[in-house]
């Protein structure tokens, strides 16, 4: 069975167009055309990935992110969007968004961008254990993260950088090789991108996220994750 993909869109010819771009890459889609039928969808179904507009009607993009991730659900999202402010892309990716594309944009590279998140998510399932450091446990069969026993919703993104970081307690990474590992070389990410993710990472884990214990600045560096 292919891997399915949910686009959401109010524009047909953008829908049309999308739709071809994933099934050039083997991929089945649904689509939607506004906020609230989307989120009808998704609730019924299984997606690998959710391509989606951020200007509509009745629900905006935004909001449709916030629904979405406050269910717990970390299915992985690609914001496709006219807007090109750097503000809506930091804003999306805080949100819970794993990429923001702006139209227009070439087919072949967000194809790309799809089975790479396809690919990420389904590496991670397929390992299968549970990884224990301090008082964090992160099962990678079903991607959720524990603090104290206590379930922390993370996005896609986020679980792929806690994941990174929980396999490799107290290494030093620099956001290069944050961006090597959690976004696959797939696309171009600003160091802004990234202190949004470490932001939110520590808004969730830690006791006073003005001062982080866990996710450690090593200035002029990178970051490191600590738990002795």
């Amino acid at each position: 069975m292919a891997d399915k993909i949910l686009i959401v869109d109010d524009d047909p010819a953008i829908q049309k167009m999308l739709e071809k771009v994933m099934n050039s890459n083997n991929l089945e889609a649904d689509t939607a055309s506004d906020g609230r039928r989307a989120l009808e969808l998704i609730r019924k179904n299984h997606y690998q990935v959710i391509l989606l507009d951020i200007n509509m009607g009745d629900i905006d993009g935004f909001e449709v992110i916030k629904r979405i991730r406050s269910e717990g659900n970390v299915t992985p999202i690609i914001i496709i969007s006219g807007r090109n402010e750097d503000y809506d892309a930091l804003y999306g990716l805080s949100v819970g968004a794993d990429d923001y594309i702006t139209k227009p944009f070439r087919p072949v590279v967000l194809g790309a961008k799809v089975i790479a998140l396809i690919r990420r998510s389904s590496l991670q399932s397929a390992q299968g254990s549970v990884i224990v450091r301090g008082c964090f446990r992160y099962d990678t069969k079903t991607l959720r993260f524990y603090k104290n026993d206590q379930l922390i919703d993370l996005s896609s993104k986020e679980n792929s950088m806690m994941l990174l970081f929980m396999q490799n307690p107290e290494r030093v990474f620099t956001k290069d090789m944050i961006y090597e590992h959690v976004w696959d070389n797939t696309i171009i990410v600003d160091n802004n991108a990234i202190m949004v993710y470490i932001n939110r990472l520590r808004n969730k884990i830690e006791d006073n996220p003005q001062k982080p214990v866990y996710i450690q600045t090593v200035r002029g560096v990178g970051y490191r994750f600590s738990v002795s």
